[in-house]
């Protein structure tokens, strides 16, 4: 692992204007950077870079934050990954912290497998370009499915000679160890303990991870052998680099694109993802003929929640559709199908057709998940069994949509086209949400995410749900404020010459003040990285020169930092040029600087009068809601009285405090 001093002088040498000006035009605006947002499309310049505050965010969709955080997010690298990408961008060489055993062992051998895997890409590579058979067998046939040099070279197209103990011979020479070979799966062993080669015949397409790193191969037969033969495809078998259902063929070539476009399409083969690259359709990942997985799906998530599954229209194409469909909608993905008519597949289609032409297409035939499933087991059925299975199907995946007013949204459209009245539908999906519930002794759906039934007797929610929610918003929205508070003027000091308990004079800073303020109450905030940013503010706030912005927008907790970049970001920044300078007297200055102070306080202590009232309107709710619930000749009902009532003053005095209306009896 790379040690902290080398982190810190990576972190130091970083310029976020220099990182991010290798992949956004800036122009100077200002003190600040001005430049088109690398996450979103947008018209208006709205992502700023800030070279004093070291960091960078866009208004239109939020992201951005330090060097480091920057490369995560475009690059969608690991901390240590962007960590090492600066440290090559500014030649630092990386120090390693001393490992255990056991660390040092399982990373040599995964580190050991990668090398194999990636000289093996190149020896594939090497071979389709140099060698006669290459050329002659594997660049033949993905000319014809003509693709030019460009893509082969993008993605590490190669092809494996016939001769299967060629790959072990030339490996074995080069110095790789015969249990790497193995355990990377690209040879396995026969019964004369010969290691033979995998992919032997066929071309290859390495799968690369997400990181660029080659995890494994799929190799395809290319001959007559192909005829009637099941495994025209052979893939990589398990390993510990390599899981098929943690992958996603083209994911690293699309990745960018798919960010920028903020959305992904999701085709069955590896030659549809490539076509469609060709076809300048970048932003587009094959699973490959299985089911999506919650990994896979995690993963993209990672850079969209929009997805459309793209196949061809026969009784293969249809099925692929369907599978996994549930789970995406439960992962909140929003899911659209197209299938392509005339047998055609995205792979011939895009070779038939200009990029603009592609997208129309789709933008034109895509259909909603929903709709597509409604058409597809409804259409020309007329049994009533069998309409009832279909209808029960739809029912079953709008129950996996996680969005109440979107699924809501499902079952108002489906009732009018089904003809089955709403009510009817809402029953069926609330009998399939409890079934779920109980096949899970948690209480959790399958993919652990708590789903609420729809009552029938009203779309809205019920009002105490309601009313915890708003509290929760509120409660939200409150430490929003109070940590902005912190991190933009943590560092200033609100009230001047404060006793301690030693009889010590002190000035106390807003962080210091804020602290103190919650822990007399006995208070903590509800957000954890609000109050990991609170408690390390207050810890770092007796430091001479210390700087919440710069600290924060640093810090090394990738969550703290994000959080910060975003709070700290001013929506209107005022360049230097633009600010009037204004001589000002001493007592001028002074006062201006007493007046400051003083409004300053007043706002803290309003902030906190707000969160000290959305904690007890909250805990007010619950106490009344456990009267309603409380036999009143429990003894506890003595204790909940008693306590309702000090939440009601409580609750009032800091409503009069607040300047706030209570209403009677709420």
């Amino acid at each position: 692992m790379i040690d902290r001093e080398t982190v810190e002088r990576i972190k130091e040498a970083a310029n976020i204007v220099d990182v991010v000006s290798e992949f956004v035009t800036l122009r100077k605006s200002g003190a600040n950077y001005k430049g088109l947002c690398p996450f979103h499309n947008e018209k208006t310049p709205s992502f700023i870079v800030s070279p004093a505050r070291g960091t960078c965010h866009c208004f239109g969709c939020g992201k951005g934050g330090n060097p480091v955080s920057f490369i995560m997010e475009h690059e969608q690298m690991t901390y240590p990954e962007a960590l090492r990408w600066l440290a090559n961008k500014y030649h630092i060489e990386i120090r390693e912290r001393e490992q255990t055993d056991e660390e040092r062992q399982a990373q040599s051998e995964r580190e050991s497998m990668f090398i194999v895997n990636e000289w093996a890409a190149k020896y594939f590579q090497d071979t389709l370009h140099n060698n006669v058979d290459g050329l002659a067998v594997g660049m033949q046939y993905f000319r014809q499915r003509g693709f030019r040099d460009d893509i082969i070279n993008k993605f590490q197209l190669g092809f494996s000679l016939t001769d299967r103990l060629a790959f072990a011979r030339m490996a074995l020479s080069k110095g790789y160890k015969e249990e790497f070979i193995l355990k990377a799966g690209i040879c396995y062993k026969n019964d004369r303990g010969e290691l033979i080669d995998r992919y032997a015949g066929r071309v290859i397409f390495p799968w690369i991870g997400v990181s660029g790193k080659v995890v494994g191969f799929g190799g395809r037969l290319l001959d007559a052998r192909t005829k009637g033969v099941q495994q025209k495809y052979v893939n990589s078998p398990e390993s510990d680099i390599y899981h098929k259902d943690h992958e996603l063929y083209g994911i690293y070539q699309a990745k960018r694109a798919i960010a920028k476009e903020d959305k992904v399409y999701m085709v069955e083969g590896y030659t549809d993802v490539i076509s469609m690259h060709q076809c300048g359709i970048e932003n587009v990942v094959a699973n490959s003929g299985t089911a999506l997985s919650v990994h896979q799906i995690h993963m993209l998530h990672r850079f969209t929640s929009n997805i459309v599954l793209l196949y061809d229209g026969d009784a293969a194409g249809i099925h692929a559709a369907m599978r996994g469909t549930d789970m995406l909608l439960s992962e909140g993905m929003n899911l659209k199908v197209l299938l392509f008519p005339d047998g055609d597949d995205p792979d011939s289609f895009a070779r038939k057709h200009t990029a603009s032409d592609f997208r129309k297409f789709i933008e034109e035939n895509q259909t909603d998940f929903i709709q597509f499933k409604i058409n597809l087991l409804l259409r020309g059925v007329t049994d009533p069994t069998k309409r009832a299975e279909a209808i029960s199907s739809i029912v079953q995946s709008i129950s996996m949509v996680e969005n109440q007013i979107l699924r809501d949204t499902y079952l108002h459209q489906s009732s009018q086209q089904i003809g089955v009245s709403e009510a009817t539908l809402i029953n069926e999906m609330n009998k399939i949400i409890r079934n779920r519930k109980q096949q899970n002794t948690s209480g959790a759906t399958a993919n652990g995410v708590q789903q609420t039934e729809t009552t029938v007797s009203s779309n809205v929610m019920p009002t105490q749900q309601i009313a915890n929610q708003n509290v929760q918003s509120s409660l939200t929205g409150v430490e929003k404020m109070l940590v902005q508070l912190i991190l933009r003027q943590g560092d200033d000091v609100v009230v001047e010459n404060v006793k301690d308990d030693e009889g010590n004079m002190h000035d106390l800073t807003l962080t210091q003040y804020v602290y103190y303020n919650l822990q007399a109450d006995g208070l903590s905030l509800q957000n954890p990285v609000a109050e990991r940013i609170l408690q390390e503010a207050f810890d770092h706030s007796a430091e001479p020169n210390f700087s919440t912005v710069q600290y924060f927008s640093h810090h090394q907790d990738i969550e703290m930092s994000r959080l910060a970049t975003s709070l700290i970001a001013d929506k209107y920044e005022i360049s230097l040029s633009d600010k009037t300078e204004v001589k000002l007297s001493e007592a001028e200055e002074k006062q201006m600087k007493q007046n400051a102070r003083e409004n300053l306080l007043r706002k803290v202590q309003h902030v906190l009068l707000d969160l000290r009232m959305a904690f007890v309107m909250k805990r007010y709710k619950e106490v009344k809601t456990q009267l309603m619930q409380t036999d009143d000749k429990s003894p506890q009902y003595v204790e909940l009285v008693q306590e309702y009532m000090k939440m009601q003053t409580l609750r009032n005095e800091l409503a009069r405090l607040l300047g706030k209306e209570i209403i009677v009896g709420a």
